[in-house]
């Protein structure tokens, strides 16, 4: 396994410069990681930065705390595909799902789902926030509104990526479905132990670290 190949190199910081979004893409291609993830902003420019390589481009959606109108992530999600996202990380909705209210998180993601169809989304649960029944019922609500994947984390909220969550959302999906750990995965170690956790995708502004097998200090 090329570790490489399963990080989503990562920079969502709201105050991000040109000259940082065009360093994270020339590391992503040096590297040969899968993506980058950026904000909406930086999708046409990142999809210049890196024409000619393998390197995909995802954003995210509703970030980070997922409250925008169903409508609106839906439309911002469509808008992001048609600028050349690649892949799209949609912020659950955390007042519904704290509240138990199911229907209404699976209408959401599905809203999403619909609006970039056959383009993959992985919906952002912010593990931290939830009691383990409500990260699996998150799951629950991720598989039937036709996601591609549900991530542990925003990176900015309390808490990021957890081994125990990452394990508890691998077995609450079907083999069809996958998990990405992020947040606070800033070692190869860690890495490592994600993967074996069950995830498949990490997201971490760490992988140049990582792939060299060394640490990195800096947040998520």
């Amino acid at each position: 396994m090329n570790i490489a190949h399963t990080i989503d190199h990562t920079l969502l910081a709201p105050e991000a410069t040109t000259e940082q979004i065009d360093n994270l893409c020339d590391e992503a291609r040096h590297y040969e990681f899968y993506s980058v993830c950026i904000l909406p902003r930086w999708i046409e420019h990142a999809k210049k930065r890196l024409g000619g390589s393998k390197v995909k481009v995802v954003t995210v959606i509703s970030f980070p705390h997922g409250n925008d109108l169903s409508t609106s992530k839906a439309l911002a999600s469509q808008q992001a595909k048609n600028a050349g996202a690649d892949e799209i990380d949609m912020v659950m909705n955390l007042d519904w799902a704290k509240s138990g209210n199911w229907p209404a998180v699976e209408s959401d993601i599905a809203q999403v789902v619909k609006a970039v169809k056959p383009t993959p989304v992985k919906v952002i649960l912010e593990t931290c926030l939830l009691s383990q029944d409500q990260i699996q019922e998150a799951c629950q609500a991720a598989v039937r509104a036709g996601a591609k994947f549900v991530k542990t984390s925003t990176g900015f909220s309390k808490g990021g990526a957890t081994i125990e969550a990452v394990q508890l959302m691998k077995s609450s999906i079907p083999p069809t479905m996958e998990v990405k750990a992020s947040g606070g995965i800033r070692d190869l170690p860690t890495a490592l132990a994600m993967i074996q956790a069950g995830a498949t995708r990490l997201g971490t502004s760490s992988g140049a670290a990582i792939v060299a097998g060394k640490g990195d200090s800096s947040s998520y």
